[in-house]
């Protein structure tokens, strides 16, 4: 093992608790963060909804027919994003070398700790009843010595709870563990290892690399490496932003002509998602999908990247312009990117020199 002290930290039905925190009409009602409608997904679930078996990613008409009492609320990543980053902010009590995840889940690397905790598990102890009183929120956490441990164990006893996994224990933890759990093995890959008799990494563990790679190819070095708990991935902070985009999904199909409402208010939630950037985007791209699931998108790198909400949304409109398609096509989904991200130090150079 490579002596790391690894905390993996997942909030529990973050966007569901967020909601249920914040307004006490929804505490202990089955809440499904979703828009109403056909074409809608479930962003989150509360644990009430949960129990009848409506999960995130999930078409949210399919939720409201498993659970009819369910209280449907539409997103706000804004808030979500502004709780997220209070999560960070008592992340970095602990330890720099944070890596995000999502909005609600990061690994710490806490070999280390700025606090002087004696443990990783008191580490991650300390963190869990910071968030519970700051914030009002639970979170769970696994400990391990490694990503791939660590992030098994933090599910281990959802929702708030704590898991360690000890370099000793990691074998026999490991026995019993479903292929399943490995992080890669989907459905497809859990069927081609149930047919060679492989449901456990036990099981997996007994094959030999060559067998592995012969049959799953690259990622066959993989699942050799995490049948034997080997992880060597470091927690990498502050991973660069790649793009940062809002998208919709109507109800019914919409005409290119109707998409200037929608394209002005993903264009507003996209500017106000960058605003935390500390870089500048030089790229605008426009998202469309047509009602026969053709996805095209346009996109522009500007000399000056768009300085507010109104360039952005202007210019978002003008690539809604080259579309070139028979007036009468319809579309189900829009969405308003920003990438391309830079230094501003770099642009700035570019601008003197170009």
């Amino acid at each position: 093992m490579s002596g790391r002290k690894i905390v993996h930290v997942d909030m529990d039905a973050f966007y569901a608790s967020v909601e249920q925190r914040d307004n006490p009409e929804l505490r202990g009602q089955p809440v499904v963060v979703a828009w109403r409608g056909k074409r809608s997904v479930v962003c989150a679930a509360s644990y009430e909804a949960r129990r009848f078996g409506v999960r995130s990613a999930m078409a949210a008409t399919h939720a409201e027919r498993l659970c009819p009492q369910a209280v449907f609320v539409p997103p706000d990543f804004i808030r979500y994003r502004a709780v997220s980053r209070a999560v960070r902010e008592i992340y970095l009590r602990h330890t720099d070398l944070i890596e995000p995840l999502s909005l609600d889940e990061a690994y710490l690397d806490v070999t280390e700790n700025k606090t002087g905790i004696a443990t990783a598990t008191k580490v991650a102890s300390t963190i869990r009843q910071q968030i519970r009183e700051e914030l009002n929120l639970t979170a769970s956490a696994g400990v391990a010595p490694n990503k791939f441990l660590a992030k098994i164990a933090s599910d281990w006893r959802k929702p708030n709870g704590l898991f360690v996994i000890q370099p000793a224990e990691v074998e026999d933890f490991l026995r019993t563990l479903p292929v399943g759990r490995i992080p890669g093995v989907g459905k497809v890959t859990e069927q081609k290892l149930a047919v060679l008799g492989l449901r456990l990494v036990g099981e997996l563990r007994a094959r030999s690399l060559e067998e592995l790679e012969t049959r799953f190819g690259r990622y066959g070095q993989r699942l050799y490496e995490l049948a034997r708990g080997i992880d060597e991935n470091p927690v990498v902070p502050n991973r660069p932003t790649q793009s940062i985009s809002a998208e919709d999904t109507f109800e019914n199909d919409v005409l290119l002509s109707e998409t200037e409402p929608m394209i002005r208010r993903l264009a507003e939630k996209t500017w106000e998602a960058s605003r935390n950037e500390s870089r500048i985007a030089r790229t605008v791209v426009l998202k469309l999908k047509t009602a026969e699931f053709r996805i095209l998108t346009r996109s522009l790198t500007a000399p000056c990247p768009p300085a507010s909400c109104d360039e952005l949304t202007q210019i978002a409109l003008s690539l809604r312009d080259k579309v070139h398609l028979n007036s009468s096509q319809r579309f189900r989904l829009v969405g308003v990117g920003l990438g391309n991200f830079r230094d501003p130090r770099e642009h700035t150079e570019a601008s003197l020199f170009g």
